[in-house]
């Protein structure tokens, strides 16, 4: 069995999945990691954790499908013989106000961030309570804890990703497995980029700290909860979020 930590990331191909991958692959670990369809982008991932000395395995996935995400974890014990890491980042948007949104884009949203985020715990959770230990993180959202108009469908998932990493918690603990969720607020992201200034000044004046976070904020504490600093910190949500929150 290889001495290394293992790490999956799903959802990694950019952003702030792919600023986790690296930052984990920084710290010594293996690292598998999902992409939706960006081929390129995901190559690019793998390049840089490979760059930190990583063992890297990408795998084109969708976690919406719980037969995809049992896959996955078993492919990450046949590289590592372990997984010691899950980050669950993969998500999407699907805005609307409530009386336009379709049941469709309610329904794509859930699959995808909270039902995936499920299937990708189920599947984890049984091999971590194997090894009598594992971090789990979850990417949620501060809209999951303030709400956002337009996002009744993402607030929802990501609230959703909080209660459940509050109950696992409690489940695994017992096992030496730490669940946890972090919320970021305003990303620097592909998302982001596109918007107007004028949008973007909007953002900042909403922020106590004045400016949006970047996908490395993200993946420093990430980093600080896989590992040992953060052995004792269980069912906690950490904002990441400039102030957002307060």
């Amino acid at each position: 069995m290889s001495e290394r930590k293992t790490a999956i990331v799903t959802g990694a191909s950019r952003g702030i999945g792919r600023a986790a991958a690296v930052r984990l692959a920084k710290m010594g670990m293996d690292i598998v990691f999902t992409y939706n369809s960006g081929v390129e982008a995901a190559e690019e991932t793998k390049a840089l954790c490979m760059a930190e000395g990583a063992k890297v395995l990408a795998v084109q996935a969708d976690v919406s499908k719980s037969e995809s995400c049992e896959r996955l974890v078993e492919q990450a014990v046949e590289c590592g013989g372990r997984v010691d890491v899950l980050v669950n980042n993969a998500g999407i948007t699907r805005d609307g106000l409530i009386i336009r949104m379709t049941d469709e884009q309610f329904d794509a949203v859930i699959d995808t961030n909270l039902k995936g985020a499920f299937y990708m715990m189920r599947a984890v959770s049984k091999q971590m309570m194997r090894q009598r230990g594992g971090r789990i993180i979850n990417i949620s959202s501060v809209v999951g804890v303030m709400g956002n108009e337009g996002q009744v469908n993402y607030a929802a998932s990501k609230a959703g990703v909080i209660g459940m990493t509050k109950s696992l918690a409690r489940e695994l603990a017992s096992r030496k497995v730490t669940v946890n969720a972090i919320a970021p607020g305003m990303i620097e992201t592909d998302m982001t980029s596109v918007m107007s200034d004028q949008a973007k000044e909007a953002m900042r004046a909403a922020i106590p700290a004045g400016e949006m976070g970047k996908p490395e904020d993200i993946a420093g504490t990430i980093a600080f909860l896989a590992g040992e600093d953060g052995r004792y910190i269980t069912g906690q949500v950490i904002c990441v979020d400039g102030g957002m929150t307060i």
